[in-house]
């Protein structure tokens, strides 16, 4: 995954955003061991007491637990990672909505939009099967 960073944000708080994200989609799964600071840091081209801080805050929140002195690993709770990925959801849709309705649409024509839009990803993936099956 490529770390890149608005320079108008800290970067511990969406160091702990992407990390969060790997989470809830699956790049780590739960019960994994993470990579070290050092390694994430060094892949991320950050500070290790940067990364350091992010990983502090993702304990805190439970995401991940440290085992004194084998690292860090993902928490096995579906619920709580599952929470955490309705949260990030409903944070992504507002902000999804509220530039929606600067641009003036309303919810209705959003929800006409999002349809319109599925509708044509289903039926391009729908010509992408059916000339997968012709060869």
């Amino acid at each position: 995954m490529p770390w890149n960073f608005d320079p108008g944000r800290p970067i511990y708080s969406q160091l702990l955003e992407m990390i969060r994200l790997q989470i809830v989609s699956g790049r780590y799964a739960p019960g994994e061991k993470l990579p070290s600071v050092r390694d994430l840091a060094s892949e991320a081209a950050v500070n290790p007491n940067t990364m350091q801080r992010a990983l502090t805050e993702l304990e805190r929140t439970g995401l991940i637990y440290a085992q004194r002195t084998s690292g860090r690993y993902v928490t096995e709770d579906s619920d709580l990672i599952a929470s955490a990925k309705r949260t990030i959801a409903r944070e992504k849709t507002g902000v999804f909505l509220q530039e929606m309705k600067q641009l003036g649409y309303g919810p209705e024509q959003v929800t006409e939009i999002i349809n319109t839009i599925d509708s044509s990803e289903n039926a391009d993936q729908n010509v992408s099967d059916s000339d997968a099956e012709k060869k």
